[in-house]
């Protein structure tokens, strides 16, 4: 798709002008202040435009922002038909595009079924954040089949495949945020980097979940100090905090228990709009974004192999005493990277767009 990994805080767009069953001009959002995708179609059809069909795979937006509102370039270029794969749940508190398009003559059609759970889907980050507030939070782990991801010793380098942590690095790249545990960040010394992707995006803002501010100053993260993010307690020791911020890292120190330190470091980041963060693990910063209700997405790599004894269990915490209460995925995808497989899913659908009658009404 056409500006992953660089269109956020703006929706993913795509959009075709079609005359007598013929694509005559295509657009695709690439980022903010950069042409939205009517209208790079719009521009491409040229004067074919009149009387064709514009089909996007979102509601076209009614207010100024960094570019001019795409309904005035739809309904100037004279198209008949404007078809929309799903609603935009900001429009709702502005001019409402599907309804200022049918005010002016055009025929609207808004997709239903699973046209329009696709292109919800798609967006998923910015429509989770447009309705909550918040980002949407996917959890990403890899195991083994008998559900570990280190062995006794500490080891987790590699579980998963080739293919597998070439996906997980396309899935840095479309995110905005990358988070760790800080036992992640000891053991592992990350870059949280996205790298080998193609196509240009940009770089995560990189999240370590520290209550101790014990993120090493001569590690990669720290080292690498601007794009780095540290949650830490309100408690946490004042010098380490001091070492952190010289060498350029942020420290966000938040009161409360882990819990609500999640919780409330969500909130944040959704007001920096930050609208994707994938959690890296490992177990115990898995279990206590569970435990904490953040996450929205599951994505769960098992590879074919078998580990044993006293290796370290996917999830830690307490876990669930009865299956009633087990989180459970909905929405379930498995696909396989080379030997492994991947299973994906939802623990909360993407926010559904307001009905069809609200947006024409």
């Amino acid at each position: 798709m056409v500006g992953r990994g660089r269109v956020s805080p703006n929706p993913l767009v795509g959009a075709l002008v079609v005359q007598d069953g013929q694509v005559i001009g295509e657009g695709g959002h690439e980022g903010p202040g950069t042409d939205h995708a009517e209208v790079g179609a719009l521009r491409a059809a040229g004067t074919g435009a009149r009387g064709a069909t514009l089909v996007c795979t979102l509601e076209p937006c009614s207010h100024h922002g960094r570019t001019p509102p795409c309904v005035d370039a739809v309904r100037a270029a004279g198209v008949a038909r404007v078809v929309v794969g799903c609603l935009d749940p900001l429009e709702r508190s502005r001019g409402q595009g599907v309804r200022i398009l049918a005010e002016a003559g055009i025929d609207v059609a808004v997709a239903d079924g699973p046209d329009e759970l696709a292109c919800r889907q798609m967006n998923g980050p910015f429509m989770t954040w447009s309705v909550t507030g918040r980002p949407e939070v996917t959890l990403k782990m890899a195991e083994s089949l008998d559900g570990r991801v280190a062995t006794s010793t500490g080891e987790s380098q590699w579980i998963s495949g080739e293919q597998s942590r070439a996906r997980v690095h396309r899935w840095r790249a479309d995110s905005d945020a990358v988070a760790v545990g800080i036992g992640t960040a000891l053991a592992d010394d990350p870059l949280l980097t996205a790298r080998d992707v193609e196509g240009a995006f940009r770089a995560p803002l990189r999240l370590v979940f520290d209550s101790g501010a014990r993120l090493p100053l001569d590690g990669k993260l720290a080292s690498a100090g601007e794009g780095v993010l540290v949650i830490a307690s309100a408690n946490a020791p004042a010098d380490r905090v001091r070492g952190l911020e010289a060498s350029g890292v942020e420290v966000l120190a938040l009161p409360g228990d882990a819990r609500e330190r999640l919780q409330e470091a969500v909130t944040e980041l959704g007001r920096r709009e930050v609208q994707s963060v994938l959690v890296e693990g490992g177990p115990t910063l898995a279990a206590g974004a569970l435990e904490a209700d953040v996450v929205d997405r599951v994505a769960w790599m098992v590879a074919p192999m078998l580990i044993g004894g006293d290796g370290a269990p996917a999830l830690g915490g307490a876990g669930r005493a009865r299956l009633a209460d087990a989180w459970r995925l909905s929405s379930v995808e498995m696909a396989r990277l080379g030997d492994d497989v991947l299973v994906t899913g939802r623990l909360r659908e993407v926010p559904g767009s307001p009905s069809v009658e609200a947006g024409l009404g």
